[in-house]
């Protein structure tokens, strides 16, 4: 087992254990006095995240640089040969995303180049079972799974007019034009998009390996660029020794790597061209460390996180158990690194999520807990304090009882009508982030751009779409504001008239959204001050840019909406916890004097009926605590990874996503194809 292998191996055992810690507290407050249909459901949500959780890893680099086998050496060494093609000259030409979904046989699946004629997104056409081509990979036959994979080189040839209705020619690139001017015709990818199912025991424990071909391919699938770089938990910048670090290399560095991802690290490949056995071994590796400083220097990073190695020697190594070999390749030490990367970020994501909701969840339980059973202490205080008393002594309880009840009751109706109050005003501020708006918005703007298609239009377009997204988190601030202001109101009637105890109502926070729909405007602007861009406008892609931008906003609306909803539910939930809990004690004290005043036979039965309860949750508590004990050593590395990412966040990231649990691929929709 490698390093990498090990590591996700332990992430998922960790991933496992907070999953049973969750499920069980579910089951507990199925069970318990307190449950919560909406919680429940909540935690189901959780759960069904943890189960479908990935961690994505993105390949970028430009041709040639030894991707597809850096992914081979990574992931497939064990298939004893090339899995995926990788031969001089013949690389991956399309987008492919390698993962395993045990609903599906392995398979390749590939969305025919054709599609990019329609305006239908990727996430939507992975929706849509009859776009795509499907071949079933033999498991038992590497010769032939091996050539069925060769179809994701596929190529064909194209007249210019062909290749412009697909938005794949660039009158920029030398090679394209030499290509037309010389044989007339253009060779282009025969596929849009892949996708591999394969059982690997690394994809199996929820890693997903994407690979993005090449600057033209980045540059003409504006989807890809807007959804795999904020998302992905680590990002693998491909340069090779043999070229260095060429204008294309910088321009994909720039353009969609250095201010978009979090998580990223460079790898120095083919390190073997700079082997000598004819030189000294400090010599070599003296020139190969220079090569990693002048790598790092060039792209305005850490040395640190520059990774010399050999993808293909470490294949090599792998297939032929040279260790000699795998250590000199410098795969070890990425292995390592890439380990440790990837399960930092997702515990990062789990900090924001799982940690800390499902741990207030916990502790929220466990207070109403301990607070009936300080409830039952006072009752049992109460009816042992009866015996030997006379009847009167219970009359006089009773009768402060019912004074307590009656104020109880004139207070129920101002509850009511604050509540009402709430889901009206939430009802408003729920349609602001509402799919109908957004999607009229949007049409507004495109009916503003018309067949125009420009840089300038589709710039003044997303700055009109900010305002709007401003406007709506004012709105919604302001609408949340004054929820927050009955609900503070209603608290305190309660804890001035019946002694409850002092709660503050949470706060809606709306930052997130803004920053997400910044970071979309950020990126925009990006795209439309290059200057390729700006000087051929083309209107292909700024369209299909438009429509990425369409898929990202709508995906930011739902976010924020589900948020809102969120904090809609919870705003009264302790307080309507609280008058449920406060009428069943009134309730019992109520039965208890009643039923007390009978007999002294009674009062004994009462008695030990509440000294009963009062045992079994002294049980519950104890079973809550271990789980909050149990929750809380689990997510430390998410709490650690939270607080190093909230560090970070004061450094400038502008065109980064906040979008956690969103990966790229949708497993969900995959399976369908």
């Amino acid at each position: 087992m490698n390093t990498l292998e090990a590591k996700v191996n332990q992430y998922q055992e960790w991933r496992g254990s907070l999953t049973q810690t969750i499920s069980d507290y579910r089951d507990w407050l199925a069970k318990s006095e307190h449950t919560d249909a909406i919680q429940e459901l909540r935690l189901y949500d959780v759960l069904e995240m943890l189960k479908r959780d990935q961690l994505v890893m993105a390949f970028l680099a430009e041709f040639s640089r030894g991707k597809t086998e850096a992914i081979n050496a990574l992931f497939f060494a064990d298939f004893n040969q090339r899995l995926l093609p990788s031969e001089p000259s013949r690389t991956t030409m399309c987008p492919t995303e390698i993962f395993w979904d045990a609903r599906e046989e392995p398979c390749i699946k590939l969305l025919p180049i054709g599609t990019r004629a329609s305006n239908d997104s990727l996430t939507y056409l992975k929706t849509t079972p009859n776009a795509w081509q499907k071949f079933r990979l033999n498991l038992n036959s590497p010769e032939e799974m091996k050539e069925t994979l060769r179809k994701l080189i596929d190529q064909k040839e194209v007249t210019q007019g062909e290749a412009e209705e697909l938005g794949l020619f660039n009158p920029q690139d030398v090679g394209m034009v030499h290509e037309l001017e010389t044989q007339g015709l253009l060779k282009i990818p025969v596929w849009r998009h892949a996708i591999i199912n394969y059982p690997h025991p690394l994809l199996k424990s929820g890693l997903v390996v994407l690979d993005t071909p090449g600057l033209n391919t980045l540059g003409a699938e504006p989807e890809l660029t807007l959804n795999i770089i904020p998302n992905a938990h680590a990002v693998l910048f491909l340069t090779a020794t043999d070229t260095g670090i060429t204008q294309s290399d910088m321009q994909i560095w720039n353009e969609f790597i250095k201010g978009r991802a979090k998580y990223k690290l460079v790898l120095l490949n083919k390190i073997d061209v700079l082997w000598d056995d004819l030189k000294p071994k400090q010599d070599v590796l003296n020139e190969i460390e220079k090569q990693v400083n002048i790598t790092a220097h060039q792209l305005g990073i850490s040395p640190e996180s520059v990774f010399a190695i050999s993808a293909q020697k470490a294949l090599v190594g792998k297939i032929k158990k040279n260790e000699a070999l795998i250590k000199q390749s410098g795969i070890l030490e990425l292995e390592a690194t890439l380990g440790d990367q990837i399960i930092q970020a997702k515990h990062e994501i789990l900090g924001r999520t799982v940690a800390s909701e499902c741990s207030e969840m916990i502790k929220n339980s466990r207070k109403l807990v301990q607070q009936r059973l300080t409830v039952l202490r006072e009752q049992i205080i109460e009816l042992r304090a009866l015996r030997g008393q006379n009847i009167d002594a219970s009359k006089d309880i009773l009768t402060q009882v019912l004074e307590d009840r009656k104020r109880y009751e004139a207070s129920i109706p101002t509850f009511n009508q604050a509540n009402d109050k709430v889901n009206l005003i939430g009802k408003k501020l729920l349609r602001h982030l509402s799919l109908s708006y957004l999607d009229s918005s949007l049409s507004e703007s495109r009916q503003a751009m018309g067949d125009s298609w420009t840089t300038i239009g589709l710039n003044k377009g997303m700055r009109d779409l900010m305002k709007q997204a401003n406007d709506l988190a004012t709105n919604i601030t302001k609408e949340s504001t004054d929820i927050k202001k009955l609900a503070d109101n209603i608290y305190k009637v309660f804890q001035t008239k019946h002694g409850f105890e002092v709660f503050e109502p949470p706060t809606l926070e709306m930052s997130n959204f803004i920053n997400n729909m910044k970071a979309l405007e950020q990126i925009t602007d990006d795209f439309c001050s290059d200057p390729l861009n700006v000087l051929t406008e083309k209107h292909f892609l700024i369209r299909k840019f438009f429509l990425g931008l369409g898929t990202q906003t709508q995906k930011i609306f739902e976010q924020a909406e589900a948020q809102s909803k969120r904090w809609l539910e919870d705003v009264l939930a302790t307080l309507k916890t609280q008058i449920a809990a406060y009428k069943t004690t009134l309730d019992e004290r109520t039965k208890n004097l009643t039923e007390a005043k009978a007999s002294s036979q009674a009062l004994d039965f009462r008695l030990s009926i509440v000294e009963n309860e009062y045992a079994t949750i002294a049980k519950q508590s104890q079973t809550l605590d271990t789980m909050l004990l149990q929750l809380m050593k689990a997510v430390q590395p998410a709490i650690k990874a939270k607080v190093a990412a909230e560090a970070d966040l004061l450094k400038p990231m502008v065109k980064t996503l906040n979008l956690p649990d969103m990966p790229f691929i949708s497993v969900s929709n995959a399976s369908s194809i």
